[in-house]
């Protein structure tokens, strides 16, 4: 799974997802994207999990580009523990995402074969997506 190798701090506060992405809203590398249209957390299980789908439905052909990494640590507590005694331990690494992201790109296959790869990955994610290309939203 996609961690950081080193981080700064070791917990970090939840924070608000507000607003949309001003950075990493445009398709820079490839001709199929797909993009967020909410916002929400994007674990490094669901990043692996979208990505091998988009592999699998190209049958290993083209390029996939990863726009996004979970470089945010979640924390949890332990089953049943009783409340306080400060924050959990952390836990996981997700990617914040604001509407307008884009999570992945794609070149080097044909446009049914695109949609249809972007799709799928879309419906590995918490959250909803739209397919887009160079040309604008399909």
């Amino acid at each position: 799974m996609l961690s950081p190798k080193k981080v700064k701090h070791r917990k970090v506060f939840k924070g608000r997802s507000r607003g949309v992405a001003l950075r990493g809203s445009s398709i820079s590398f490839g001709d199929y994207a797909l993009k967020a249209t909410i916002c929400g957390f994007m674990s490094a299980q669901q990043i692996e999990a979208a990505r091998i789908t988009i592999n699998r439905t190209m049958k290993r052909g083209g390029k996939v580009w990863i726009r996004v990494f979970p470089d945010k640590p979640l924390t949890s507590k332990p089953a049943e523990t009783r409340m306080g005694k400060g924050k959990g331990a952390p836990d996981s690494w997700v990617a914040k995402v604001k509407p307008g992201t884009i999570l992945y790109e794609i070149t080097g296959v044909s446009e049914e074969v695109a949609i249809k790869a972007l799709t799928l990955a879309g419906n590995k994610l918490p959250f909803s997506t739209k397919v887009v290309t160079k040309r604008g939203t399909l």
